[in-house]
């Protein structure tokens, strides 16, 4: 049996993932470089570190109650372990010990029976214990479920699209037909046809997302974790852990491979002329692309750590945040930010623009949402409401430069109260 530091990491790393931990996941991702990683991910089953602690627990609890030659102790069921208790030598070496004395006073054939009720009774509490540990843990893994299921939706009422063998991290409505894309940990994309539905399910084309290498294409196995429509809903952009930004037509062939990040990609936008493509990377660089062409139009290295965000403001300027706290206001042409934006105290996870692009939203592991103005330096509004760190922030369609001007402008954010 062999174990490599690599196999542990990505298996602690899916755990993460599938516990909701998105930010966790990403920081524990960098740091021990799982995009360098050839573990195919696609192949990893769900929940697959929680399988494989629960058959070490299973090995130490046949361990303490089973004797040498595959008898069970007392020739009683084997008891179940916490998995605290499993980790800690003393505790197993004290539970063999107990059920080698226990086997040792049913042999005596002068145990008095008060002794051997008060055996029994201690073997009772025991395994009482050991059963309220159980359900302790299980528990805390049906409250993370019950987080997951807090909005329920009628089944009447839900379309399910089953397809992706692997985590989904995000996906996108078309803006013209009813197209949905989707990307995920199988390091494929999908489109899924919501218009042509069948007994099976929507029709759906897989965007599988492959590598060069001695000559031919093989999947990357990384994740696909940013995609945007053109604002016509012809071109798909995907953003990948393999580094690399792709074009689809929405028939979903390939039209471009876009490859100068030197990492992981998170983030990537159309401007809404749709000659141009944002995106933005570990390698803490963001990068406008050329969509016709495919070629990189200009390389922003601002932030001092990994860029998360790009919103555009206008077709030819965006904003970009990091966890390097900063949010920097870039023009293409131009060789240094046209503004810097600085107030957050941890990482800004995420950046919109208002409609009329006067008003920039941002968010951040220090819990606020904070409004940015150009005409300022400093923040025109900090809101403090969430107890924990915000993740992502949208704005309503409504008020000026929207279909709705005269409705209110609002801006929703999803952390943790």
């Amino acid at each position: 049996m062999s174990i490599s530091s690599d196999e542990v990491n990505f298996l602690v790393y899916r755990y993460l993932q599938e516990s909701g931990f998105s930010h966790s996941a990403f920081t524990f991702g960098i740091e021990s470089h799982i995009s360098q990683s050839n573990i195919n991910g696609a192949l990893v089953p769900p929940a697959a570190l929680i399988s494989i602690i629960q058959k070490g627990l299973q090995y130490v609890e046949a361990e303490v109650s089973i004797n040498e030659d595959g008898t069970l102790f007392d020739g009683r069921p084997i008891e179940s372990l916490s998995l605290i208790d499993a980790v800690m030598p003393d505790v197993v070496q004290t539970r063999q010990q107990v059920y080698k004395d226990k086997l040792a006073q049913q042999q005596a054939a002068a145990a008095s029976s008060t002794t051997a009720a008060a055996t029994a009774k201690n073997g009772e509490n025991t395994a009482n214990g050991e059963e309220n540990g159980s359900h302790t843990l299980s528990n805390h893994h049906s409250d993370i479920m019950e987080v997951d299921r807090a909005v329920e939706i009628p089944a009447s009422k839900a379309m399910v699209l089953r397809g992706h063998e692997s985590e989904v991290f995000i996906c996108a409505w078309n803006p013209v037909s009813d197209l949905l894309a989707s990307g995920s940990g199988d390091s494929t994309a999908r489109i899924w046809n919501l218009s042509e539905s069948s007994a099976g399910g929507s029709t759906q084309l897989v965007l599988r997302h492959c590598i060069r290498e001695g000559g031919q294409d093989v999947p990357s196995n990384k994740d696909v974790t940013s995609l945007d429509w053109n604002s016509e809903g012809t071109l798909l952009a995907t953003g990948s852990y393999d580094g690399f930004a792709r074009i689809w037509t929405k028939d979903g062939n390939l039209a471009s491979t876009l490859g100068q990040h030197k990492g992981p990609i998170f983030a990537l936008k159309w401007n809404k002329k749709g000659n141009f493509i944002l995106s933005a990377g570990v390698d803490k660089t963001t990068i406008i692309w050329d969509a016709h062409t495919g070629e990189a139009k200009q390389q922003f290295p601002f932030h001092s750590a990994p860029a998360l965000d790009v919103d555009w403001q206008s077709n030819n300027t965006f904003a970009s945040c990091s966890t390097d706290m900063c949010i920097h206001v870039c023009k293409l042409g131009q060789d240094r930010p046209v503004k810097t934006f600085q107030g957050h105290t941890n990482e800004v996870n995420a950046i919109k623009w208002d409609p009329t692009g006067n008003l920039l939203a941002s968010c951040s592991d220090d819990m606020t949402l904070k409004l940015w103005s150009m005409k300022q330096d400093t923040c025109v509004h900090d809101l403090q409401a969430h107890s924990k760190e915000i993740y992502t922030i949208k704005w309503s369609p409504t008020g000026p430069g929207t279909n709705n001007p005269n409705a209110n402008l609002m801006l929703a954010r999803v952390g943790i109260i």
